[in-house]
């Protein structure tokens, strides 16, 4: 019984070895295709009953990766069109001015680009002009959380502008962000 046992965890341990190699090979990314192997083995479990027992398990468990795989790709895909809209969107209510225009556009493309946490957090305290107690209020987390956020959100607007910077040595001052209380 011991071994029959061991032979069934071996099976399983070679199916998930064979969803990592899979999952590696589709993202590139060690961590991301970790995650795609984690959201395809909850899959499995909660499909469990589609199974078919006369069919081979590992290409039922690498077809799930691959689904997970390629409906990540379409999430990040359709997240990235509606960046792109909210940015147009954005743009839609700045006057004109050639210059200040095409600015303008540069920086919405990168506050739409932020991630959604920091591009909250960006908004209520820069934007709306909130404390940091009230963002963290509204957001219903801690005033540092606040902060870390705060701070990864403008360090990547301030490498956006760098690398801006980088291609347009003659544009004048650099982006900085400012807004919002610190009490």
């Amino acid at each position: 019984m011991r071994w029959r046992k061991q032979g069934k965890d071996d099976a399983i341990a070679t199916d998930i070895a064979a969803m990592r190699r899979y999952a590696r090979s589709l993202a590139r990314d060690r961590q991301d295709a970790d995650d795609i192997v984690q959201e395809a083995l909850v899959r499995a479990i909660e499909r469990r009953r589609t199974f078919r027992p006369e069919r081979s398990r590992r290409r039922w468990l690498l077809a799930i990766v691959h689904n997970v795989f390629v409906s990540g790709k379409r999430r990040a895909a359709a997240e990235a069109r509606r960046n792109a809209r909210f940015a147009e969107t954005l743009m839609a209510h700045i006057d004109p001015e050639q210059d200040r225009h095409v600015r303008l556009a540069q920086v919405a493309h990168a506050f739409a680009g932020l991630p959604d946490r920091q591009r909250a957090v960006l908004h209520l305290v820069a934007i709306e002009g909130l404390s940091y107690q009230e963002a963290a209020d509204v957001l219903g987390v801690p005033v540092g959380t606040i902060m870390s956020r705060l701070a990864r959100a403008r360090a990547a607007l301030q490498r956006h502008e760098g690398g801006l910077a980088d291609r347009k040595r003659e544009e004048s001052a650099g982006l900085r962000i400012v807004g919002g209380r610190d009490d």
